[in-house]
């Protein structure tokens, strides 16, 4: 028995959570915060048969997508002499962050 820990972007969640429901999976889903862009995300627990695995990796492969961003790099401070304009910068975000921890011991009540 394994224990899925999957963060994404909360753009990506829904559509994980629906795809993992209608293979029949049972999913929690928890707001999480990211730490670089403090942005929205999600974390997706499921537990699981070792030989689901697989398919797991896969669905989360298929339903979450890396995209491009763009963001201020720092505060425009107009009065400062020789202060220089910010230009956006371009990062990537989304995708997905996953653990698979194994578990002693699972129920449901």
């Amino acid at each position: 028995m394994k224990l899925v820990m999957v963060i994404v972007q909360d753009k990506d969640a829904e559509v994980l959570l629906s795809t993992l429901t209608q293979k029949g999976y049972r999913a929690t889903k928890m707001a999480s915060t990211g730490g670089f862009l403090r942005e929205g995300n999600s974390t997706i627990f499921l537990g699981v048969d070792d030989d689901k695995v697989e398919e797991i990796l896969s669905l989360v492969r298929e339903r979450c997508h890396k995209r491009e961003h763009f963001i201020n790099p720092a505060p425009y401070a107009p009065s400062a002499p020789g202060s220089y304009i910010p230009y956006p910068m371009k990062v990537e975000i989304g995708g997905a962050t996953i653990f698979v921890v194994p578990i002693d011991y699972f129920e449901r009540v």
